[in-house]
């Protein structure tokens, strides 16, 4: 970690309703997650990790607060950007549980779509994707369509095209969870490695205790809000 903030949030307010419909998420939740720093986010199911993860994501607006992505506060009690869907495309990388891979492309084409909707040049897109598919160890499965793939590559394939625009931060919802053991550690041991050497901030949501010991830290969403644990802590989840 180099102490860079990737990530601020301050007085984080989601409500969904209102009047007697109204259902308070996230209460005046407030933090910073450093660049280099892969974070686990822990809660019970529905205490609002995902809503957690799409506010910071700019895909689901909050209620009030303040977001900062970098140097630049993005959302202030309204957004401050015209167009949330640039920043999404520009600075975060999206993984899931499961892959979401479309399945009539290939890899490489998997992996080039989003820098070319960004205006990346096709040559420039697929030497990114060749240098992320070495880096992975699948550059043989570049022509390979993810149905010929098992379901660690797939997910290897996933975080790769999350990579393909250079984020700065990525957001992981569960992307262990359909894996094996020794899978899920794999994945989890190749985003730490992602973190450290290309300085990416990483919040993956998570019910997975195998994967809490490679974690910097550990947030929990208690009470609306959001508490840090020690990540050897026993009994958080």
């Amino acid at each position: 970690m180099n102490n860079q903030s990737a990530i601020k949030v301050k007085n984080l307010v989601k409500n969904f309703g209102k009047d007697d419909n109204l259902v308070r998420v996230i209460e005046n939740a407030s933090f910073e997650i450093q660049k280099g720093e892969v974070v686990a986010l822990i809660a019970p199911s529905g205490a609002g990790k995902t809503t957690l993860l799409m506010m910071i994501g700019c895909v689901i607006e909050p209620t009030s607060g303040e977001i900062w992505l970098g140097d630049n506060m993005v959302y202030k009690n309204k957004w401050l950007a015209k167009d949330t869907r640039r920043i999404r495309r520009e600075k975060i990388g999206f993984i899931f549980q499961a892959h979401y891979l479309i399945p009539f492309l290939n890899v490489l084409e998997n992996i080039t779509l989003l820098p070319q909707a960004n205006n990346v040049s096709p040559k420039d897109a697929q030497k990114k994707a060749f240098e992320l598919l070495e880096y992975f160890e699948i550059a043989d499965k570049a022509y390979n369509m993810s149905s010929q793939l098992s379901g660690g590559q797939n997910q290897r394939v996933a975080i790769a095209r999350a990579l393909a625009n250079n984020p700065e931060i990525i957001l992981a919802d569960e992307p262990t969870a359909a894996l094996d053991g020794e899978r899920a550690v794999s994945v989890i041991k190749m985003l730490k490695k992602i973190a450290v050497e290309q300085n990416v901030a990483i919040i993956t949501v998570t019910h997975d205790d195998r994967i809490l010991p490679y974690c910097d830290r550990i947030m929990k969403i208690e009470n609306r809000g959001i508490v840090f644990h020690d990540k050897d802590a026993k009994g958080i989840l």
